[in-house]
């Protein structure tokens, strides 16, 4: 959270975020309904990831277990991002470590989400990230694009 959220929230004054959807809620209410309009042929890549994994049913599988991974996420930023973008900036614990993540979500021109890029950091917590979805998605196609605890 940004010093200036962090002040606003101890005042009691809710953070807002824009979804994909153009709808503000509280940041703690917030959601990526992004994943629930998909493009058919939509990509991700990121830095915990190598290569890019294409296809809304590995997107949404691959965001969705990224999500169950975090013990607790905060929002310092979601909204429109230039006319075809959306952001994301958010710091989210795993395991007790800190990963600040910024999300890019280009739209097609239907509006869906057409490619997701997801940058991590530090580079310590982005590489526990990419095992433990790595671990979870060994010996499936998704998994081939994380690392793993096997020497490479």
């Amino acid at each position: 959270m940004s010093m200036k959220s962090k002040a606003l929230a101890e005042e009691g004054t809710p953070i807002y975020v824009t979804r994909f959807d153009g709808v503000r809620v509280p940041a703690t209410d917030y959601h990526p309904v992004w994943l629930d309009n998909l493009a058919d042929d939509v990509t991700i890549e990121g830095s915990a990831m190598n290569g890019v994994a294409q296809g809304a049913e590995a997107v949404r599988s691959i965001v969705t277990r990224i999500r169950a991974l975090y013990d607790s996420q905060e929002f310092n930023f979601a909204g429109p991002y230039g006319e075809n973008g959306f952001l994301e900036d958010y710091t989210a614990w795993v395991g007790g470590e800190a990963v600040g993540n910024v999300v890019l979500v280009a739209r097609n021109d239907a509006g869906q989400a057409q490619h997701i890029v997801a940058n991590y950091r530090p580079r310590k917590t982005l590489l526990l990230l990419s095992r433990l979805i790595g671990e979870h998605f060994a010996g499936t196609p998704y998994g081939e694009h994380f690392a793993t605890s096997a020497p490479e």
